[in-house]
């Protein structure tokens, strides 16, 4: 299968050294060439993974992820030059799933490629079959990255699905940081220790706003577990 990738870059020569690096492993490329219309060119050629950039026309990559999100759940990895804590920190609560800073080698892009291509369509992904897992009045549907409260469905992400679900299911055991790191990520030698954190906090986020009251507890130097509150149990 040759996978699509949708580059979102502005800058010419980066996009086509990319482009041409991807192609020599056989990767169908795609490369953006309305910067105010990236969701339709995106839903057109519908890509299995999109690298995307933060400093763009018009508006910031930021924003474009959360456009297409609306549309597509395919891993989204953000390609920029800052390296600030914060932009990352945006990056992934705008939807991203990862973060790549410029300048980068092309073996780190290709291995972060081929991770997230792995988790989402090759031996990682999920098998078919509806998986749910229950835990009080909460229901987590694993391929439909849905949280159900009650009659309430909270969307996840691919990232906060997989944490939710690694959680839920060793619900109220302790779920190590090693483990987690090593399900969410399949090289975890090119993940930044602050990524795990970040991509929790997120999971929080999500479930403070849509009045979960039950919540992720860390617990110092083990790692993490889903702490059900008495109101959903």
């Amino acid at each position: 299968m040759n996978h699509r990738i949708l580059i979102v870059e502005d800058d010419e020569k980066i996009a086509r050294l990319l482009a041409q690096t991807l192609e020599k492993y056989q990767y169908e490329v795609a490369l953006i060439t309305d910067f105010d219309a990236i969701v339709e060119e995106s839903n057109a050629f519908d890509p299995h993974l999109i690298l995307l950039d933060i400093n763009l026309p018009s508006y910031d990559g930021y924003y474009w992820c959360r456009q297409l999100r609306q549309h597509t759940t395919c891993p989204i990895l953000f390609i920029s030059a800052r390296s600030g804590e914060m932009d990352q920190v945006f990056a992934l609560e705008n939807g991203g799933d990862d973060f790549i800073t410029k300048p980068f080698h092309y073996e780190i892009v290709l291995a972060k490629i081929r991770s997230h291509l792995r988790r989402s369509f090759g031996e990682y992904a999920p098998q078919s079959g509806e998986r749910t897992i229950e835990r009080g009045t909460l229901t987590l549907f694993v391929e439909r990255m849905e949280l159900h409260k009650g009659e309430e469905v909270i969307p996840l992400q691919k990232k906060e699905c997989s944490i939710l679900e690694l959680l839920l299911d060793e619900e109220p055991k302790v779920v190590s940081r090693e483990r987690l790191l090593e399900e969410l990520w399949d090289d975890q030698s090119f993940v930044d220790e602050n990524t795990l954190n970040v991509n929790v906090a997120r999971v929080r986020k999500k479930l403070d706003e849509y009045g979960v009251t039950s919540h992720i507890e860390t617990v110092r130097g083990a790692g993490y577990r889903f702490m059900l509150s008495d109101d959903e149990r």
